[in-house]
Formats: C-alpha cells, sequence, structure tokens
C-alpha cells in the first residue's frame, strides 16, 4: 500500500523478521524469504540438534545408556531436553532432508522443531512443509 502525504510517498509492505542462526531473516506473508538466493539456505542450528536427536536415540538402542535419566546425567543437561531432541530422531525423513538441503519453510525453527508434532510421518510432512509446496 502506498501512501502520498505531500510530497513524499510511504509504502507498507507486510513481513516478519525470524532469527536464523545469528542473522535476522525478512519473511513474507505467504512464507517465502525475502531475500532470493540460488543457493540453499542450511539452518546448521537445525542441523546440529535434529544429529544430536539421533546420536541420543543411537546411545539409548545400543545400550550404552538404559535411560534418558543416564543419559541425560552423561551430558550434564535436563532429563525433559534430551526427550524434547529425541523426538526429532522420528521425524520424517522427508522433513529431515528439507532441513539438511535448507529447502525447509523459512518460518520453520528450530524452536518450532522442538514443539510436539504428529508421530505418523504424512501428518509431520503437512505440518512442516505442505502448506509451502516444499
Amino acid at each position: 500500500m502506498t501512501i502520498t502525504a505531500g510530497s513524499s510517498e510511504v509504502t507498507t509492505i507486510k513481513m516478519a523478521f525470524c532469527p536464523r542462526g545469528g542473522r535476522t531473516l525478512i519473511v513474507r506473508p505467504d512464507g517465502s524469504r525475502g531475500v532470493v538466493r540460488r543457493e540453499a539456505t542450511i539452518d546448521n542450528t537445525m542441523i546440529k540438534v535434529i544429529a544430536r536427536g539421533f546420536r541420543w536415540q543411537r546411545l539409548l538402542y545400543d545400550g550404552t545408556y538404559a535411560t534418558i535419566e543416564d543419559l541425560a546425567a552423561a551430558e550434564k543437561i535436563n532429563p525433559s531436553y534430551v526427550s524434547r531432541i529425541l523426538r526429532l530422531a522420528y521425524l520424517s525423513p522427508v522433513i529431515v532432508q528439507a532441513i539438511l538441503d535448507g529447502k525447509h519453510p523459512a518460518w520453520l525453527t528450530r524452536r518450532q522443531l522442538l514443539a510436539p508434532f504428529p508421530t505418523d510421518w504424512k501428518e509431520q510432512e503437512q505440518k512442516f512443509l505442505a502448506q509451502f509446496g516444499t
């Protein structure tokens, strides 16, 4: 929307600013990124937290740690945090690949990944990817 006030014009553009790995990213109302680049926008923070979830799941599965509490004590972190991160090992492979390739929606951050999500992969993909055609 452009408003003319005397000899100057004011243009209003809807956008949101999302912190992404130490930098701010502009997200348009349609969910697209503000800066169009040819290369993928890879979010190392999300990749690291997903990798940690897979590693912890493997440590529990192979018997290195018997419980989440044992794992949390060894890592010197809270068991509830370990539980939230462990869920990421059960993300749909399509979502994990989109994040690794930097092709996930701009609004999707580590914070959204750690919020509760469905266990069914198709439902996860609808929640995280489908509305943006990723």
